[in-house]
């Protein structure tokens, strides 16, 4: 971390755009919108229309006998027939007509309503940046402390080491040395550990590669096809 930075608010920002869950709540006022311009339709749901056709064949013989012949003459009577019919039918209950104007401006408060959820989550989501990207700063700066601190015990530690060798030097002095060697260096794996955490945290949050690119290369849409595959 000795020449890290971490990319701009702005950009952090930016790309939380594109948090599942901000565009989770982007979809549901997509949703609520395409909800007012139904609504506005509404009326047309009262209007049935309604065709039919039909066509029809009589088939009738009768016959005409001659006394004269005595011979039977058989004679087609049948006719063809057919009907259609066309119509419209619209029947609206008088109380939708009067609440017409009003579901419609209900279905606009739900618009607003949603905006308004994504920009609360949105807030948050920026507020939970901007705190991770402060402890981040701030522990980077405390990182570099530590770790000049734990380099010059470490030298002091060889130093004081030589010494104890030489008899120069008591062991409990030489071990309390050590000791403060330990304590550093456990104190700088520590807060590594802790920031390297967090800028992965914040990585998730914001979107935008900064130690990985699993945020950008890595989805589970990934991961389903290519079990399924």
């Amino acid at each position: 971390f000795s020449k890290f930075h971490l990319p701009p608010l702005a950009v952090l920002f930016e790309n939380a755009k594109s948090n599942p869950q901000i565009l989770e709540l982007g979809k549901a006022q997509e949703i609520a919108q395409a909800e007012v311009a139904k609504q506005k339709r509404h009326i047309f749901s009262y209007v049935r229309g309604h065709a039919s056709y039909s066509y029809g064949k009589t088939d009738m013989w009768g016959n005409n006998s001659s006394t004269q012949s005595y011979t039977t003459i058989y004679q087609f009577q049948g006719n063809e027939q057919s009907y259609w019919n066309v119509g419209v039918n619209l029947s609206v209950p008088l109380e939708d007509i009067l609440d017409l104007t009003a579901s419609v401006k209900r279905k606009k408060l739900e618009v607003d309503k949603a905006r308004i959820d994504k920009d609360i989550a949105f807030d948050e989501l920026k507020k939970n940046i901007a705190s991770l990207y402060i402890k981040i700063t701030n522990n980077l700066v405390t990182l570099k402390t530590i770790s000049e601190g734990a380099a010059i015990y470490q030298g002091a530690g060889a130093l004081n080491q030589e010494e104890f060798h030489q008899g120069n030097m008591s062991i409990e002095s030489f071990a309390g040395t050590k000791l403060q060697e330990a304590n550093l260096v456990n104190q700088y794996q520590s807060m590594q550990t802790t920031i390297t955490t967090d800028i992965i945290t914040l990585e998730l949050l914001s979107h935008t590669p900064i130690l990985t690119n699993t945020t950008t290369d890595i989805t589970l849409d990934d991961e389903q096809l290519s079990e399924k595959a």
